[in-house]
């Protein structure tokens, strides 16, 4: 015999389905989180790469720049000393046209 206000308990196949209806929604819902962290795993590991490749960009920049740097150095070294050779070679030119002169008045 029931009691006042109390419901009668589901037939027990029916409790059963909805439980069974239940997991397997949350197993669905499981493999989509768990792939959805693979993803996110990928992405880092992707993300890893290219911060790891733009790194050792940086530092074949910075390697090429101080290179850069040391060659201009040295042009410029090789530029001051080349210009009191030409000043020279101009003066030795005009010392050279003076012999000839000097030479066909002879």
């Amino acid at each position: 015999t029931m009691m006042p206000g109390e419901t009668p308990p589901p037939p027990a196949g029916t409790a059963a389905a909805g439980a069974c209806a239940n997991c397997g929604v949350l197993q669905q819902n499981i493999n989509e989180y768990v792939a959805a962290l693979i993803t996110l795993k990928q992405k880092m590991i992707d993300g890893d790469r290219l911060l790891t490749e733009y790194q050792q960009k940086c530092t074949d920049i910075l390697y090429y720049s101080i290179k850069i740097s040391a060659l201009r150095c040295q042009v410029e070294q090789m530029l001051q000393k080349i210009l009191p050779l030409e000043k020279c070679q101009e003066e030795l030119g005009s010392l050279k046209a003076e012999l000839e002169e000097k030479k066909v008045c002879l």
